[in-house]
């Protein structure tokens, strides 16, 4: 364990700056072009994925979020299933000036991309988060698509289609890297993030667990996996009782 919070009143003040935490989750350096898949969740003790409101936030707390937005600070791409971003109410990918020019010497834009996967563009393209991200988000549908969908879409992100009705893991990734996407954070949900485990294409997990218990009635079931997919522990961060880990595929290291 290579990085501990100690506990105390002051949250990620108390043992780490915003900035610690940004590079307690590193990404592969610019120059190597190696593509790295993380993603992100929080679980309570009987491990479910949300408070019985179904919203993940009513579970987490000022210092996951903290390891959360620290996380999408030097990422390329946010990539979230559309189910989620309605689920949780996902607000525009604005530019932060304070690592404008951290991102600028990694080679990346001045904020991540919001990166959607939605087969019904079901999706409120008039809504301040289309309308006021830094950068024009994308959306990834299937092959065929609702044509007045796609046609709404076209107007207000860039909308792109995968060669199956149904875009498949590698098909998302993909399209992502061919725009120079390399650093990805997948928030959800969860049949995006357990697609991307099953075609052996996430790197890392990075994983809070919440000192409460939920139970599980607003967890979504997923159809499971056919073998477990191994990870390893590369640290522990510890605040207000939450643990902050951080695994890495075992392959990868």
């Amino acid at each position: 364990m290579d990085l501990i919070w100690s506990t105390g009143d002051d949250g990620p003040s108390a043992g780490l700056s915003d900035d610690d935490v940004r590079d307690a989750y590193p990404w592969p350096d610019h120059a190597s072009e190696r593509r790295w898949v993380r993603a992100m969740m929080v679980t309570t003790l009987d491990g479910a994925a949300a408070g019985p409101d179904g919203l993940s936030g009513s579970i987490s707390s000022s210092v996951d979020k903290a390891v959360f937005h620290a996380v999408r600070r030097l990422a390329g791409a946010v990539l979230v299933g559309a189910g989620t971003v309605r689920a949780e109410g996902y607000g525009p990918l604005r530019a932060a000036e304070a690592d404008a020019e951290v991102r600028a010497a990694a080679g990346l834009a001045p904020a991540p991309v919001l990166a959607i996967v939605s087969g019904s563009l079901e999706l409120d393209f008039t809504g301040p988060l289309f309308a006021e991200s830094t950068i024009r988000p994308i959306v990834i549908t299937g092959a065929a698509p609702d044509p007045a969908r796609a046609a709404l879409a076209h107007e207000h992100c860039e909308l792109v289609t995968a060669p199956e009705p149904r875009p498949s893991a590698a098909s998302i990734l993909s399209i992502l890297e061919d725009r120079g996407l390399r650093r990805i954070v997948c928030e959800g949900g969860p049949t995006l993030l357990e697609s991307l485990v099953a075609d052996g294409l996430l790197d890392e997990a990075d994983i809070t667990v919440s000192p409460t218990f939920a139970g599980t009635r607003s967890t979504p079931r997923t159809a499971g996996l056919e073998t477990v997919a191994g990870f390893e522990l590369a640290h522990v961060l510890t605040a207000e009782s939450f643990l902050m880990c951080r695994y890495v595929r075992s392959d990868v290291g």
